[in-house]
């Protein structure tokens, strides 16, 4: 008898095969994580926010915001970036889709480091010269609570549960170890020399450091609260993104991208982009790292498959970007 089955049932079972896969292919595109559309880079010289469409590799006409801005965060739903403006010591509040400013309020004497809860409901801003935390109620546009932390705090990162909050104490060469519940300081770690920007991994486990006074990274292992590793960068790194297994370090002096192992610290690359590259976050989707330099004036796209920059996208004067800037 012949096992062969006949036309109709050919056709039966190809039309299951490709309806399977339909379905394997939409659960797929549905796991895989959004690409960024916009970035938000805070132009400090040019006192100016350029809002830059990624896929059309074009920023908008500047928006002026004043007060020399620096640090920039994005609300998790993305309707607004929050940005520091030091000079006028203020907290900046941006309609994100309007591109209009919403509302000032005032912080401290030198707010610099920006970061948001994951709820949203609030945004922690590093006083540079009062050396404290502080935590802002951007709806209500009031300051809820403040901390005091290391000597000139600048990164601020939050782990991904938002239970806890890490600064970079410049001047006092650690970080700090905030619980987001009581807002108190609960420790802190020292780092290498001088560490500015700070970032936390996916899993709240490790902090990394970008010490630019001993040109190095520090890894922190946030359970243990020590050091367990440290990696020699590029001149003066300012701060660190993480994709794909890997660090990436924007070296401010050597004009490069360090990129090293997160497992092995080992470096992988050096890569030459714009000068003076400064603030740098990675893509959601891991595809890609994007790097805004401060004196090229321009907004960088790393592939982090080829390691290659692939676009360079002008911006306004002096881009900083200090932060995540990318929705």
């Amino acid at each position: 008898m012949s096992q062969t089955p006949g036309p109709a049932r050919r056709l039966v079972i190809a039309a299951l095969v490709t309806a399977l896969m339909q379905i394997t292919q939409a659960a797929g595109a549905a796991a895989d994580p959004v690409k960024a559309r916009e970035a938000f880079v805070t132009n400090q010289t040019g006192d100016s926010l350029s809002v830059v469409d990624l896929a059309a590799e074009k920023a908008a006409p500047a928006i002026h915001i004043g007060g020399k801005p620096a640090g920039v965060a994005m609300s998790p739903d993305g309707r607004f970036a929050y940005l520091t403006s030091p000079d006028s010591k203020e907290l900046v509040v941006v309609d994100a889709d309007a591109r209009t400013l919403v509302r000032r309020v005032p912080v401290g004497q030198g707010p610099l480091g920006i970061a948001v809860h994951p709820a949203g409901d609030r945004v922690f801003v590093a006083d540079w010269y009062e050396h404290k935390l502080y935590a802002v109620d951007p709806a209500a546009g009031k300051i809820k609570a403040s901390v005091e932390v290391g000597q000139s705090p600048s990164g601020v990162a939050v782990t991904a549960d938002g239970a806890r909050i890490v600064t970079a104490d410049r001047d006092s060469n650690e970080i700090s170890l905030i619980d987001a519940e009581t807002f108190t300081r609960t420790g802190h770690v020292t780092v290498g020399e001088r560490p500015f920007g700070v970032t936390v991994d996916r899993e709240g486990k490790r902090a990394y450091t970008a010490n630019v006074g001993s040109d190095n990274v520090s890894v922190v292992d946030l359970v243990a609260g020590k050091v367990v590793g440290t990696v020699k960068v590029g001149r003066r790194p300012y701060a660190v993104a993480l994709a794909r297994g890997r660090g990436f370090v924007t070296d401010q002096y050597g004009s490069t991208v360090t990129v090293f192992d997160l497992e092995t610290l080992a470096v992988l690359k050096t890569i030459e982009v714009g000068d003076y590259p400064e603030g740098i976050e990675a893509d959601p989707s891991g595809a890609a790292v994007y790097v805004a330099c401060w004196e090229s004036n321009t907004l960088e796209r790393i592939d982090t498959a080829t390691l290659e920059v692939t676009a360079r996208i002008p911006v306004g004067d002096g881009p900083r970007a200090f932060g995540l800037f990318l929705r």
